[in-house]
Formats: C-alpha cells, structure tokens, sequence
C-alpha cells in the first residue's frame, strides 16, 4: 500500500538533523489539550517469570482498533513523541496503550531485575497481555528508536508465538545495532543527555533496591560504553557487553517468514542509527522501508515543529485495517 505522502518533505529551514531530533523531544510540541492523556489509566502487565511492566491505555467508545506505542531507551510512556503520537492516533478513532520498558518510567519499584535491551521474551509477553484490550479490534504496534527495535522482535516473534489480532508493525528509528547505537551517541551531542537520563535511571534503581545493587562507580562514569561493560559482568548473565550487545541486534535472517506486515520509517541523516542497517533489510517480504532523506532521529516534524509526517502515515495505513 502506497500513499502520496510516503515521501517527507520538510521545509529548508527545518530540514537539520539536529533540529528535527532535538525538537521532536521538547515538551512545547504538546501545547493544548490532550484527551488521550486526560483519561488515561494504569495498566500493569505481565510478562515473564512474575515481571510486571507499566503501561497506561486511553479509551474512548467504539474504537477502530488498539495501538500500542513503546518508547525509546530512557524515554518512558511520558515522552513527548509518546504523548503527541498518542493524542493524534486517540483523536482518530484509536485506544491507545503507552507501555514503559522495565525500569523506564516510574516503574523501578516493580521488579528487582535490572532492564537491559534482550528482554525479548518479557516484552512480548507484555505486548501479549496487551492485545487483550483490544478485545477482538485489529492491534497495531508502533515502536520507537530501541522500543522499535523492541515491536520489530515482537513481529518476528509473532510467527512463532502469535500475538492475537496483531494487524500492523511500525518501527520509527530502529537501533537495529545496539552496539553501533550506543558508540554514535558516545561521539555524539547526545552523549551528556542520555548519560544524565540513565544515571538517574540506575539511583531510583538503587534507592528502590539498595541490598541489590551499588551503582556508585557507574555513576562516575563518563560514557554510555564504560558503564554498559562495568555493569554487564556484576548485573547480567550475558558473558561480556558484546555478547549482550549481539542478543538484540537485528539482521535481515530474523524476518524470514514474517506472518505480519511491518513498515520501517528512517532517515539518512539519523544522528545516532546508521541508514546502512536499515537498507541491509531491503527485500524482507513482508516489510516495507521508508527511508528519507531527511528526518533526524524520530524526529520527521512538518509543519515544523507541531505537525508530524509519521504521525499522519501511521494512521492513513490504521484506517485501511
């Protein structure tokens, strides 16, 4: 399926990589009212082992069907492109769930387990229990940055361990490559705000669960590297942090047999995914690549900033369900 408006074109002016991610967080972007969030409820899902995962689902009556949104690494259900895309998908006819990844949120109080990116199992099983409220509607999933790398294993999954009613898969800005992910935003503007989210991340973690873990040289860290290898040997099972890296990195082989259709929206100028990972998926049947020239990093802001191209994309292919 093909629209007029698969192609992004933003204006000159606003066409900065680093325009369009940094604006696509700020909070202005969500001046005026948001039903979505007015009437918004807690949701605890479960997922393995007794983990249980955060979410908050807004419905409204008769609704075309259920969307469910996952946000990116240190983003949470709050986010702004969490709560933008959420609101316009809400005012066109959908239930909306925001589900917070382990420990993103304020969810650390919920489980001892630390978060790491490989939770696979955990945040299907999540996705599964939320395909319940749905309640017989198509189910869509829309992920974004590492919670798309997070609904792109769901849909791969999906063939194996069936998620009822899953009618679409949408990926915006998947790290596809942790490992790569993780060294752009260390050489990157970036690298200060995503080190200043995760330390706070790793104190509530402690404050929750002092007996369990000492964060306390982590936090004098410098690097989202350095403290990714301090922690993988005291805080995991994986062998080292290439080993965990490599549990959650996603190549073109994983897709084989998709049973449900996936649309993949990126952008060449991506400050922190490198575009080549996402072309090296070219020829997945089943899947559909939307790669802009520009974009930035989930960013995609026409009108800039308040309007968004994905946002309209997204639900032109809901409404044809």
């Amino acid at each position: 399926m093909r629209h007029d408006f698969d192609r992004f074109s933003p204006e000159f002016w606003a066409s900065s990589a680093h325009l369009q991610t940094i604006f696509a967080s700020l909070k202005f972007r969500l001046k005026g009212r948001n039903e979505m969030e007015e009437c918004a409820r807690e949701a605890v899902l479960e997922g393995t082992e007794g983990s249980r995962l955060l979410g908050f689902i807004s419905r409204r009556e008769n609704p075309k069907g259920l969307v469910l949104l996952i946000h990116g690494w240190e983003g949470s259900s709050a986010s702004t492109y969490m709560l933008s895309t959420g609101r316009h998908l809400f005012r066109s006819g959908y239930d909306v769930l925001r589900l917070n990844l382990r420990d993103h949120g304020p969810s650390h109080h919920l489980n001892k387990g630390l978060f790491h990116g490989a939770l696979t199992v955990e945040t299907h099983n999540a996705v599964i229990n939320a395909a319940a409220f749905a309640e017989g509607r198509p189910f869509f999933v829309v992920g974004f940055s590492l919670g798309a790398n997070f609904a792109l294993r769901v849909a791969a999954r999906h063939t194996e361990f069936p998620v009822p009613n899953l009618a679409h898969v949408f990926g915006i800005s998947p790290a596809l490559d942790p490992h790569q992910a993780t060294v752009s935003i260390d050489r990157s503007i970036y690298r200060s705000y995503f080190l200043k989210k995760w330390k706070t991340s790793l104190r509530s973690k402690q404050r929750f669960f002092p007996g369990l873990y000492d964060f306390s040289e982590m936090l004098k860290m410098n690097s989202c590297m350095d403290i990714t290898r301090a922690i993988m040997p005291l805080y995991s099972s994986f062998a080292d942090y290439l080993d965990y890296f490599s549990r959650y990195t996603l190549k073109k082989g994983l897709f084989a047999g998709l049973r449900v259709p996936v649309t993949v929206i990126a952008s060449a100028d991506d400050p922190i995914i490198p575009v080549r990972d996402v072309l090296a998926l070219e020829g997945v049947p089943n899947m559909r690549l939307l790669v802009q020239e520009h974009g930035g990093h989930c960013g995609f802001l026409n009108p800039f900033p308040f309007g968004c191209w994905y946002e309209r994309l997204i639900c032109a292919n809901l409404d044809a369900y």
